[in-house]
């Protein structure tokens, strides 16, 4: 009889909380504190891995992790500006999980699966079942990239295209290989965080061979997340000559001052990891409550600025539908 060994990535999904009142009695709170008991229907649901939560601090309701991802009944408010679609997207699909906002990039949606259900994602209402490469649907995106001579870099996205199994993404990476005037492929991917698991040798192996200059763009928002798991990820694929990025968003509570930054940059780059970008919120319905105003965020800045070196502060920038780039908030 032939065993199948479980990757422990899976099983740490499978075993990750899905119920807020269960995660809530792991870190020792009182649930009602988030008003946040969950329906199936949710159309949102709550899912953090045990890793992720065991750096929370327990018997705190207001730790900086802990917010990112506990369903909370301010999730209901709605707000002018606050939409489903904050960024775009449906306007910028040009075959079913590519889009194409930018000019010499574009980006396909690997994957509507994630290893952890931020509440403040911009994609929380995407229509991932008809809107992903999946399928049949990836010859139709690589047609449409290999028409496209301008465009010379590739974004892997979802959802986490890390969710992929190692011979998915190794067959994605194959078919993105052929066409000639794609040199770079990039990456962005919450798992070196949430699920520092999921990167192996193996996986750092695929992403490094590739004839593509790979770069990675992980996704941390405070200096708590970055554990002794997450250096052995990151150190894992820099040491294949992967370059390593972080980009954060600017949450109420999470991480709106300039010290939780600070901490955040300087952590970064101690595990090889150089602060990209600090983002606005995406204005995505149910996350009205995370929202810092612009001019909260270009004083942080600007303490930032004043505090570290130039390569330790990432750029704050915000989204505009339309717009031929991210655009920078400044004084």
């Amino acid at each position: 009889m032939i065993t199948r060994t479980v990757p422990s990535w899976h099983q740490a999904l499978t075993n990750a909380f899905r119920d807020p009142g269960e995660l809530a009695q792991y870190l020792q709170i009182d649930p009602r504190v988030f008003h946040s008991k969950q329906s199936p229907d949710s159309g949102f649901s709550m899912l953090v891995p045990r890793g992720f939560a065991h750096r929370m601090e327990k018997q705190n309701p207001k730790d900086p992790l802990l917010l990112q991802v506990i369903p909370r009944i301010e999730e209901s408010h709605t707000a002018p500006g606050f939409c489903m679609d904050p960024v775009g997207d449906s306007a910028a699909t040009m075959e079913p999980g590519l889009l194409h906002k930018y000019h010499g990039r574009a980006l396909l949606i690997a994957t509507g699966a994630c290893s952890i259900h931020c509440r403040y994602c911009f994609r929380r209402h995407f229509p991932y079942p008809d809107s992903n490469t999946g399928g049949h649907n990836i010859s139709r995106a690589i047609e449409y990239l290999a028409a496209h001579q301008e465009v010379d870099e590739v974004i892997l996205s979802g959802g986490d295209p890390l969710m992929l199994s190692d011979s998915t993404l190794q067959e994605m990476i194959c078919s993105l290989e052929q066409i000639g005037h794609i040199k770079r492929l990039r990456i962005h991917s919450r798992i070196p965080i949430t699920l520092p698991e999921r990167i192996t040798p193996e996986l750092a192996d695929i992403l490094s061979r590739s004839r593509f200059q790979t770069i990675v763009v992980v996704h941390s928002n405070h200096a708590n997340e970055l554990d002794q798991s997450v250096t052995l990820a990151t150190k894992m694929l820099s040491q294949q000559g992967i370059t390593l990025l972080n980009q954060s968003v600017l949450l109420r509570e999470v991480n709106d001052s300039a010290e939780a930054l600070l901490q955040l940059s300087t952590r970064l780059f101690s595990i090889g990891v150089l602060p990209y970008y600090l983002h606005m919120l995406d204005r995505v319905q149910g996350a009205t409550h995370f929202e810092v105003s612009a001019k909260e965020a270009m004083f942080i800045h600007e303490q930032l600025l004043e505090s570290l070196p130039g390569y330790l502060v990432p750029k704050l920038v915000y989204e505009k539908t339309g717009a031929k780039s991210k655009l920078a908030l400044s004084m």
